[in-house]
């Protein structure tokens, strides 16, 4: 095949997309039901874990870490509305830059959030595994060692598989298999709770505050606060799978851009209360002790243990809302990425049961239940970080270079300011980009390495956009013709 310039660079027209828009997937969401999924992926590991990390590395001022990463998040979010109303495709920021920067920008950017959402979902199954593993403790049982964690991920433990990990992924995958009306059902309640559990720690905790805590406000300075603001943004990662679900959402054009906005706002609001809170508490050197539940060790620290125990239930069911909201996001993007041709028919074959991608969903579960069970994942959760701002990155380039190639779309809603806002969206990412760690960067090459392999040696032959699968899909109305 002749890999030439345009080739790479093809393109799926937005108005063409628009006048055939027709998907197997079930209308299902509304706008409550969007917000609630933007909350369940960003409400979890971020207050009951990353609280206790920032904490040390920014002190009193952890709240201003959140919101610096908020707004990175907010610019970045602005820019995926605009796509998201106008884009009738699932597929995130996948189907954004195929539209704009060309097919091979695309499948990277894709690949990109596979490695996101796959690394997120099996990432915080190591902290839901401690904290149930803390829940069950305060009943007097206990799991053997050897089935606690990971092997080699705690010192001094001796342990071949974390078995809480893999069983929680396998369980969130079969309930995805049902279908996003089941779904949405149990991730409605379920945030519902966790948010009662926040609110009532908020509520219970702040009459605590001593505000001789908070002094000095900067003890690290403001690189201690940018510092906290690149790994608590692992915090806010899954809003973006809101605009994954495009296809199975009633009225996208209006609720996507509003659910976004709405459960940014919301968790924005609680992380920095709830930053505050700890902080004003309890002097924040003493989270070194109590790194892995901080809210607990507020609460204990205050003398509310009667409360830890609700606070672990409601780690629980926050991790488990990020992983099921990153697991549906993954699906949902390589449905379309398979549907494109750019993936095996394998991950766009739909259950007609269920209306879901089913076959994905268990492959998929499967390799991150594996991966949580018997992989240490400490080191590899910044890769979710670099997949992510580099999706964000992207997304606010590609708002900016169709408004000026395609002025005259209708936009639905579109980003304000630009381009100052893609443009503020672009160099947040990249500031918080060139704070990762080297290694992190290493490992990004090697799965974009593998990427090209697979882009090269199948996708490229196999896209809806090839001269061989356009002459194809050409052949029945030719032979109609004549």
């Amino acid at each position: 095949m002749d890999l030439t310039h345009t080739h790479l660079l093809r393109k799926k027209d937005i108005g063409a997309m628009l006048a055939s828009y027709h998907s197997p997937l079930k209308k299902e969401l509304k706008t409550f039901d969007l917000t609630m999924l933007g909350i369940g992926a960003i409400i979890g590991t971020g207050i009951f874990v990353l609280t206790g990390t920032g904490a040390l590395t920014a002190g009193p001022g952890l709240m201003i870490s959140f919101v610096i990463a908020a707004i990175a998040c907010l610019f970045a979010s602005l820019c995926y509305a605009e796509f998201a109303a106008m884009v009738p495709e699932s597929g995130s920021a996948y189907t954004y830059s195929y539209t704009t920067l060309g097919e091979i920008v695309a499948f990277i950017i894709g690949w990109d959030l596979m490695l996101e959402y796959l690394f997120a979902v099996s990432t915080v199954s190591a902290g839901w595994s401690g904290y149930f593993q803390s829940f069950l403790a305060g009943f007097g049982l206990h799991l053997p060692t050897i089935l606690t964690a990971a092997p080699g991920s705690v010192p001094g433990v001796t342990s071949y598989f974390n078995l809480p990990a893999f069983a929680i992924i396998i369980l969130i995958t079969a309930l995805l298999s049902l279908g996003v009306k089941e779904t949405k059902r149990v991730n409605n309640i379920m945030v519902v709770i966790k948010l009662a559990v926040v609110l009532l720690f908020i509520f219970t905790a702040v009459r605590f505050i001593k505000p001789a805590n908070w002094s000095p406000l900067l003890p690290f300075g403001m690189k201690g606060v940018f510092g906290a603001a690149s790994s608590v943004f692992f915090a806010f990662i899954g809003f973006d799978a809101i605009s994954s679900s495009v296809e199975e959402t009633l009225e996208p054009s209006k609720t996507l851009p509003k659910s976004m906005l709405m459960s940014l706002g919301i968790c924005t609001v609680l992380y920095v209360a709830v930053s505050a809170i700890m902080t004003g508490v309890v002097p924040f050197r003493m989270f070194a002790k109590y790194i892995d539940h901080p809210i607990s060790a507020v609460l204990i620290y205050s003398g509310q243990n009667w409360l830890a125990g609700v606070v672990d239930l409601g780690a629980i069911l926050g991790m488990t809302t990020v992983m099921l909201v990153c697991l549906y996001g993954q699906t949902r993007i390589s449905f379309s990425m398979s549907r494109d041709g750019l993936l095996s028919p394998l991950f766009s074959r739909i259950s007609k049961r269920t209306g879901a991608p089913v076959a994905s969903t268990m492959l998929f579960g499967v390799i991150a239940a594996v991966i949580g069970g018997f992989i240490p994942l400490a080191d590899l959760a910044e890769l979710v970080n670099i997949g992510t701002l580099t999706a964000f990155l992207l997304v606010s380039f590609s708002v900016m270079r169709l408004r000026k190639t395609q002025p005259n779309l209708r936009r639905p809603f579109k980003t304000p300011w630009v381009p100052f806002v893609p443009i503020m969206s672009m160099i947040c990412c990249i500031f918080l980009l060139i704070n990762l760690k080297p290694v992190t960067w290493l490992r990004f090459v090697i799965w974009l390495a593998i990427g090209m392999v697979v882009y090269f040696t199948y996708s490229i032959k196999h896209s809806k956009l090839s001269p061989v699968q356009l002459a194809k899909a050409d052949e029945p109305e030719e032979k109609e013709i004549k």
